[in-house]
C-alpha cells in the first residue's frame, strides 16, 4: 500500500514473461494493484516500456526471484490474487523438480496470502497441470474453486504468448483457481 500510495487489492503475478497479459490486466482492472516478478531482463524492459507508453500507474515491477520476494518484501495476508501463467514446465523427468510450484514455493506463499484469495495457475502441459492440481488438492490451507479440477479461462486472463504458442502445438489449456483459507 505504501509502495501504490493507496488501498486496493493487490494481485501478484510470477514470471510476466515480455509483461504484454499483465500490462493488459493492470490496464483492465485500475481499481487493483499489481506487482510483477520476473527474472528475465528483456521483459522487464519489455514491460517498463508497455507501463510508460500506456501510463498504467498501478503496477511494479521486481527483477528478481520470487523466493527473495516473498521472503523479503511481501508482508503477512497482503495478496489477494496470484497469478502463474505457463511457468516453465521443465518437462524432462529428471528436471520436475526445478519446477516453481513445490512444497517449499506454497510454504513461503501461503501466509502472504489473504483469506479467500486467489490462487490462479495456467499451463498447457498436461502432466505439469496434473502435478499442480495433486499437490494443490494436497496444500492445507488452498481449496479448489470447483469440484472437478481444472476452471475455464477466467475473463480477466487475456490470451499469453504462450498460450498461443501452447494452442499451436495442440496442447490443451488447464486453468486451476484454488481459494486460501
Amino acid at each position: 500500500q505504501k509502495v501504490f500510495g493507496r488501498e486496493a487489492p493487490l494481485v501478484f503475478e510470477v514470471g510476466f514473461g515480455m509483461g504484454d497479459s499483465l500490462a493488459t490486466m493492470a490496464r483492465n482492472e485500475p481499481d487493483k494493484n499489481f506487482i510483477g516478478i520476473e527474472v528475465h531482463p528483456p521483459g522487464v524492459a519489455n514491460l517498463l516500456k508497455l507501463i510508460e507508453i500506456n501510463n498504467i500507474s498501478n503496477l511494479r515491477i521486481y527483477n528478481a526471484d520470487v523466493m527473495e520476494v516473498l521472503s523479503q518484501c511481501i508482508g503477512l495476508e497482503e495478496i489477494d490474487r496470484v497469478q502463474i501463467y505457463f511457468p516453465d514446465p521443465w518437462p524432462k523427468k529428471r528436471h520436475h523438480k526445478r519446477r516453481l510450484i513445490q512444497p517449499d514455493f506454497l510454504e513461503l506463499l501461503k501466509p502472504r496470502m489473504k483469506s479467500s484469495a486467489l490462487l490462479h495457475v495456467a499451463t498447457d502441459w498436461e502432466d505439469y497441470a496434473e502435478q499442480t492440481l495433486e499437490l494443490l488438492n494436497e496444500t492445507v490451507g488452498l481449496t479448489n474453486s470447483v469440484s472437478d479440477g481444472f476452471v475455464p479461462r477466467p475473463d480477466y486472463r487475456p490470451l499469453t504468448k504462450f498460450e498461443k504458442r501452447g494452442i499451436g502445438l495442440g496442447h490443451s489449456i488447464y486453468d486451476l483457481v484454488f481459494v486460501s483459507k
